[in-house]
C-alpha cells in the first residue's frame, strides 16, 4: 500500500517533538523492487538469433569439454596426481559457472517477459561469485603445486600427499561459499527502489 502524504514537513508535528509519526509515515511511501528488468542485447532484435546460437555454441562447448575433462580424469589412473586433481576441480568449477548464468541469458533472448526476481537474482550471484572465487583459490593450490614441483621435485610425493590435495580443494571451495555468502548477505541488506 501507497499513502501520500500530503504534508511531509508537518511543523506542528516536529514542534511536538512527534518525528516517529513523520518517519514512520515517509517509510510506508517507499516502494521497494522485488524484480529486475534484465535488458542485455534486447535492443537489436535482427541479432537475437545469431546471438543466440554464438552463445548456445559456446555454452555447449564450455560444458563438453570441462565435464569431459573431469571425467576423462576421474577414468584414467594415469591421471590420479594432485596436478589432474586440481585440474579436474578447476574444469567443473568453470563449467558449473557457466551454468550459473548463461541459461538465463539464453533464455532471455526470446522470452517476452525479462523480469527476474530479487531471490532468482541474489542466487544467480551467489552461484557465480562461489565459482569464481573457488576458482581464484584452486587456481593459487595449484601454482603452489607447482611451485613444490619444480623448487623441491625429490620432495614432490611427500609434501603434495592426496591428503594435502583434498584439504586444499576444499578449502578452497569453503573459502568461495563464504566470500559469495558474505557477498549476497550484504547485497540483501540493501533496498532497491
Amino acid at each position: 500500500m501507497i499513502k501520500i502524504l500530503e504534508d511531509p514537513l508537518d511543523n506542528n508535528a516536529l514542534k511536538k517533538g512527534d518525528k516517529s509519526k513523520r518517519e514512520t509515515d515517509m517509510a510506508e511511501n517507499i516502494t521497494l523492487t522485488t524484480e529486475f528488468i534484465l535488458t542485455g542485447f534486447t535492443s537489436h532484435q535482427e541479432l537475437q538469433i545469431p546471438l543466440f546460437i554464438l552463445f548456445l555454441v559456446i555454452y555447449l562447448i564450455t560444458i563438453i569439454s570441462n565435464i569431459g575433462l573431469v571425467i576423462l580424469i576421474s577414468i584414467e589412473p594415469r591421471l590420479h596426481s594432485p596436478m589432474y586433481l586440481f585440474l579436474g576441480n578447476l574444469a567443473f568449477m568453470d563449467a558449473f559457472c557457466s551454468c550459473a548464468v548463461t541459461p538465463k541469458m539464453l533464455m532471455n533472448f526470446f522470452s517476452k517477459d525479462r523480469m527476474i526476481s530479487l531471490h532468482q537474482c541474489m542466487s544467480q550471484f551467489y552461484f557465480f561469485c562461489f565459482s569464481e572465487t573457488s576458482d581464484t583459490f584452486l587456481l593459487a593450490a595449484m601454482a603452489y603445486d607447482r611451485y613444490v614441483a619444480i623448487c623441491n621435485p625429490l620432495h614432490y610425493p611427500i609434501i603434495m600427499s592426496k591428503k594435502l590435495c583434498i584439504q586444499m580443494i576444499t578449502g578452497s571451495l569453503v573459502t568461495g561459499n563464504l566470500h559469495s555468502m558474505i557477498h549476497v548477505g550484504f547485497l540483501f541488506r540493501l533496498t532497491f527502489f
